[in-house]
């Protein structure tokens, strides 16, 4: 087998296989054989059938899947002998399958990125801490109370706090907007869960009242067709609905799952479910912090065949996310919405491994312990979900990936320039992206 190699891109590389003759005919006349040994004809008995009659008639079959099988396994043995990874499947041409004559194909693939890392000590990192004050605690506790209370119609105007029952369409120029109408709509005025000026337009109105609403769709709408437009809404208010809170009691505590039975327990268990939180979001947003950082200085080239297939992941991640499960066809929902989100994850995931690879980690076992333990803490019976890990090797796998992240995070840390920011829990907690998009 003859190989040569040509590179044809920073990533790209096209390799053209030659297989003699010899090796096809042979492969050919022993699946002719072991075909002959099993074949059924008119006018010959069972395995008496002559070769030459299985040949003409199934020899054309039969090359196709000989030379299938050969253009598998002796790209494996090229790559192999050349020591080239490729990163994704190859495309095949044929460039010569007559009988008789050397097999040639080429085969054109890309390959992983040869990664020099970049000096981090430059890097500046602001790592966020904060706690659970009383004041948060005092309003979560209100919040959790909120989400219980029972709604009670009303003839009174609606205030904040008060939930409306509205119908409502929106017009843009005079003409109705796609994704603008809804029936029979629960908005709870203060919620901020609608564009601005729609929900301070409907305080003071009434069951039964025709509001008419003037606003304008922010700039960073997520919808390109709305961004920065003038809208007139008209609403017609259906109910008015004030809330009655329930009292902090035994009754209370059990619907959230929490196994208290007096307020101080309640307040104490809140307390630490807030503090995990915190302590998760922190984490994670340090975490995208560090690694934006180190994709900022390392602009690597990344094989688009990777990114082909994270772009499938996340498509297939959106359709389970809103319940599309086997009904909805991913390949439906356009690759351009991901192709940045993919991006960045492949360029990350291709970083890490050179950290990992550079410094010799290997994921700490007390740390994957001291993680499977926490997470069974949110469960009834944390010793079974921990025994439930350890006897689930592609679980602790998981775990032991995100405990190597976080020890690639600790690296990376260690040579940065970090600086420590006190932050309220409110912004403590806050979704790094929703942090970006205020900024």
């Amino acid at each position: 087998m003859q190989v040569s190699v040509e590179t044809t891109s920073a990533l790209e590389r096209q390799m053209t296989i030659t297989v003699p003759a010899e090796r096809i005919e042979n492969d050919v006349d022993k699946r002719v054989q072991q075909t002959a040994r099993t074949v059924r004809l008119d006018g010959f008995r069972p395995g008496k059938v002559p070769l030459k009659v299985v040949k003409q008639r199934y020899g054309a079959g039969i090359r196709q899947d000989v030379i299938g099988e050969v253009i598998q396994q002796s790209f494996y043995e090229a790559v192999q002998q050349e020591k080239i990874t490729p990163a994704g499947g190859p495309q095949i041409d044929l460039k010569n399958d007559k009988d008789g004559e050397d097999f040639q194909f080429t085969a054109t693939f890309e390959v992983y990125p040869e990664i020099e890392l970049a000096d981090y000590s430059s890097v500046e990192i602001e790592k966020a801490t904060s706690d659970v004050k009383d004041e948060d605690l005092e309003q979560m506790i209100e919040t959790l109370r909120k989400q219980q209370a029972e709604w009670n119609e009303t003839d009174s105007a609606a205030a904040e706090g008060d939930r409306v029952k509205i119908n409502f369409e929106g017009f843009i120029d005079g003409e109705a907007f796609e994704g603008g109408k809804a029936e029979g709509h629960d908005l709870v005025l203060g919620s901020n869960s609608m564009i601005p000026g729609f929900e301070d337009g409907l305080n003071g109105a009434k069951a039964g009242d025709d509001v008419e609403l003037n606003v304008t769709f922010p700039e960073e709408y997520h919808a390109e067709n709305l961004k920065g437009k003038a809208a007139v809404f008209k609403v017609k208010v259906q109910s008015v609905s004030t809330p009655t809170l329930p009292e902090l009691n035994e009754e209370l505590f059990s619907k959230f799952g929490l196994e208290a039975t007096d307020l101080e327990s309640f307040k104490v268990e809140v307390r630490s479910n807030m503090e995990r939180e915190m302590k998760n979001a922190l984490k994670m947003k340090l975490k995208d912090q560090v690694f934006t950082k180190l994709v900022e200085i390392n602009g690597i080239e990344v094989p688009s065949a990777l990114v082909g297939s994270e772009i499938d992941n996340l498509r297939k991640q959106a359709v389970q996310q809103f319940g599309g499960g086997a009904n909805i066809d991913f390949n439906m929902l356009p690759k351009e919405m991901f192709e940045d989100q993919a991006k960045r994850r492949v360029t990350v995931g291709l970083l890490v491994q050179e950290v990992i690879k550079t410094n010799d980690i290997k994921a700490d076992d007390e740390r994957v312990r001291t993680t499977i333990e926490e997470m069974a803490q949110t469960y009834q019976e944390p010793k079974e979900v921990i025994d439930w890990y350890y006897s689930n090797e592609d679980m602790l796998n998981q775990v032991k990936s995100l405990v190597l992240e976080d020890q690639v995070v600790d690296q990376l840390l260690a040579s940065a320039k970090v600086t420590e920011v006190a932050v309220a829990y409110e912004e403590a907690i806050k979704p790094a992206q929703q942090q970006n998009d205020e900024a």
